[in-house]
């Protein structure tokens, strides 16, 4: 079992195709990172400044009451969101962001989000669970090329 990326070599199916590919195959963790980071900064922009039809911190407190936290989780989903969000964008500090996001998602997952079934367009568990996975990964291979925490050579 290979215990890294670059450890699996497969062949691939149509051999020509490869060169379309290979040379940029090194972009396909940055896209995930900076993909996953961005769509999380405007949910906590929502939160924090009332942006992109968000009803600001007061909504999300009433929010967070409602669905049975104490409103001031509100303040710490909102800065997850928004600057850990950001965080991922840069590649810093990556792994330790991305298990709070785990942390996030597991508890939106299956305990906001289960009793509405599957599907996301009735409030099901289906995105909550997606993105939780996708921190997760983040968490297991780090921030990968094009990162602060590349650049420094640190990560958690």
């Amino acid at each position: 079992m290979p215990t890294r990326d670059d450890d699996w070599a497969p062949q691939p199916y149509i051999p020509a195709l490869a060169s379309l590919y290979q040379p940029l195959a090194w972009l396909a963790w940055p896209l995930v990172r900076v993909t996953a980071g961005a769509l999380l900064m405007p949910h906590g922009a929502q939160k924090l400044f009332g942006w992109f039809g968000g009803g600001g911190m007061g909504a999300a407190m009433e929010g967070f009451a409602g669905m049975g936290f104490a409103p001031w989780w509100a303040w710490v989903i909102a800065l997850l969101e928004f600057f850990g969000g950001a965080l991922l964008v840069l590649g810093f500090l990556t792994r330790l962001v991305a298990a709070l996001v785990v942390c996030f998602m597991a508890t939106a997952t299956f305990v906001v989000h289960w009793p509405n079934g599957f599907f996301w367009t009735d409030g099901g568990f289906e995105y909550p669970l997606m993105w939780g996975l996708v921190a997760l990964a983040l968490v297991l291979r780090g921030a990968g090329p094009l990162s602060v925490d590349r650049a420094l050579g640190r990560e958690l």
